[in-house]
């Protein structure tokens, strides 16, 4: 007897090439350059376990909480995204999800019917990727070049007749392009939106992580078409599993009913710790200037370590901040093949494929900088070049 179909959402839906790694580099002798992880010496388990002590002395912070997020922690994300945006923003206009992927496939379904169609970057994060494919949405690409999104080309299928219901950007530090949006085309991509009336969603992880100089103005400060995403994941902790969105009131109570239906609501608990944190301006940024300048010698380490043991073999992307380093073989490499060579040299990275949309960046790759102090870097550097002469010579 045949069990039941599944839903026909789930039909040419693959997991995650990034997920499926994490279980072959949980290995002792992988060094993983592949995963989006931050640095746990880096996570401040001792702030956070006084901010969870103060906390427990509430018995509300081990209740259920609102399903749009508790109130005090919206208070302070509503001060951040107004300082960051250059305009005021109300608590209501804040909805506190899991983690920003909730937020993201959460918009997805207030946002999109079956079919309606979603621009995005190519290269694209491909937790977008596996979102829009699930809301049965189509999915069309313009290129990423080294000032992000190229705003010309969306312009171009505007022009054409396109009409797109959103258009997704990681405007600063792409994961996995690495490079940021520049100030022209944000306020170029908001005032397309405006005209032409898609929405924007603006998916900004890593917008605290800069190397050199804070990113522009996001593009949500240049129009109300704009939906801002963010987490605490990168710069405090993944395990609080807090992320927010930012969107005028009307989204924010179609996104709460949703969610609703999903989880009630979120940890009281984990949102009192995130607010306690994000609202001690001093002591984060003291804590942002560690991450920050640690990340930047371990970027500066790798693009070292790849220039040497790689010279004009590759082309990679000049990190600014973030987490992430593209590079791209210009000896005609295929990555996805290398990746087997060099899990048996130890080390792992992602294959450029994993984010492809139009073009299969078969000779691309994402590295990830930030777990490793900068010998390892080298090692793992090392053992790539191993594994790509092998490659050559066979």
């Amino acid at each position: 007897m045949h069990a039941p179909p599944l839903a026909r959402r789930l039909n040419g839906l693959q997991s995650s090439a990034i997920r499926d790694l994490l279980t072959i580099t949980a290995r002792a002798d992988i060094i993983s350059l592949a995963g989006g992880l931050p640095d746990p010496d880096l996570i401040p388990r001792d702030r956070i376990r006084a901010a969870a002590d103060a906390a427990l002395v509430d018995p509300s912070s081990v209740q259920y909480t609102e399903t749009s997020g508790w109130a005090g922690l919206r208070d302070v994300l509503a001060v951040r995204e107004s300082k960051r945006l250059g305009r005021a923003i109300a608590a209501s206009e804040i909805v506190v999800t899991h983690g920003s992927q909730q937020a993201l496939s959460l918009l997805a379904q207030v946002l999109l019917d079956p079919g309606a169609l979603v621009i995005v970057e190519d290269p694209a994060y491909t937790g977008a990727l596996q979102v829009f494919r699930t809301a049965e949405a189509q999915i069309e690409a313009v290129p990423l070049d080294d000032d992000g999104m190229s705003v010309d080309a969306l312009s171009a299928l505007l022009e054409s007749g396109v009409r797109p219901t959103v258009v997704h950007t990681v405007s600063n530090f792409h994961n996995p392009g690495s490079v940021s949006l520049s100030t022209q085309r944000r306020v170029r991509l908001a005032e397309l939106a405006d005209r032409y009336g898609f929405w924007v969603i603006e998916d900004d992880p890593y917008g605290e992580i800069w190397f050199h100089n804070a990113p522009p103005l996001p593009v949500a400060a240049h129009s109300d078409r704009v939906i801002r995403l963010s987490s605490a994941s990168k710069i405090l902790a993944p395990a609080l599993r807090t992320g927010w969105l930012q969107a005028p009131e009307h989204v924010c109570r179609a996104v709460e009913l949703i969610k609703q239906g999903v989880d009630l609501c979120g940890s009281a608990l984990t949102q009192r710790i995130a607010a306690t944190l994000l609202a001690d301006d001093d002591w984060l940024e003291s804590h942002l200037g560690d991450v920050r300048s640690a990340y930047r010698e371990r970027s500066e380490t790798l693009s070292r370590a790849v220039q040497k043991e790689f010279g004009d073999a590759v082309a990679s992307t000049d990190v600014d901040g973030g987490m992430f380093c593209w590079l791209d073989f210009r000896d005609g490499t295929d990555t996805e093949t290398l990746l087997a060579a060099a899990l048996d040299e130890g080390v792992a990275f992602v294959p450029g494929s994993a984010f492809a949309v139009g073009n299969d960046y078969k000779n691309a790759m994402r590295l990830c900088f930030t777990t490793s102090e900068g010998s390892v870097l080298e090692e793992a550097v090392a053992r790539l070049a191993c594994a790509h002469g092998a490659r050559l010579r066979s």
